[in-house]
C-alpha cells in the first residue's frame, strides 16, 4: 500500500476577509475531490483571511500512480490564478508490511494457544 499526501501553502492576496477565502479555497478543494478522487481538507490557517494550507492525500497500490495523482493535483491547484503557491511538501508512507495479514500490534490474528485474544 501507498500513501502520499500533499501539503501546499497558499496565499490569497485578494481576500479581504475568511468569507472570500473560503469563495477562493472551496472550489479547489472540490474540485480535487471530484476530479482525483483525493482526501482534501484546509490543514492549517482557517483563521487567517490570506493564508491557507492545503492537504491531500491518495492511496493506491502503485506508488507512480500516487504521485501522478498528486502531480495533477498540484497543477490543479496552480491552475487558479487568485492563489499564490508559497510551497509544496510531499511525504509518503509505503508499507510492505500490510500485506502479511499482520495487525498493527504484531498479531497475526492465529492465535496458536487457541485462547481467544479478547479476553
Amino acid at each position: 500500500m501507498h500513501v502520499g499526501a500533499l501539503s501546499l501553502d497558499l496565499r490569497i492576496p485578494l481576500a479581504r476577509s475568511l468569507k472570500d477565502k473560503r469563495a477562493v479555497i472551496r472550489p479547489i478543494l472540490d474540485g480535487s475531490r471530484q476530479r482525483y478522487r483525493v482526501a482534501a481538507a484546509e490543514v492549517e490557517g482557517q483563521d487567517r483571511w490570506q493564508r491557507a494550507v492545503l492537504g491531500f492525500s491518495a492511496v493506491s497500490s502503485s506508488r507512480r500512480l500516487v504521485g501522478d495523482v498528486l502531480d495533477e493535483v498540484e497543477r490543479f491547484v496552480w491552475s487558479f490564478p487568485e492563489v499564490e503557491v508559497l510551497s509544496a511538501e510531499r511525504s509518503w508512507l509505503d508499507d510492505g508490511g500490510l500485506d502479511d495479514g499482520r495487525l498493527d500490534d504484531g498479531w497475526s490474528g492465529d492465535d496458536p494457544t487457541g485462547q481467544d485474544r479478547a479476553r
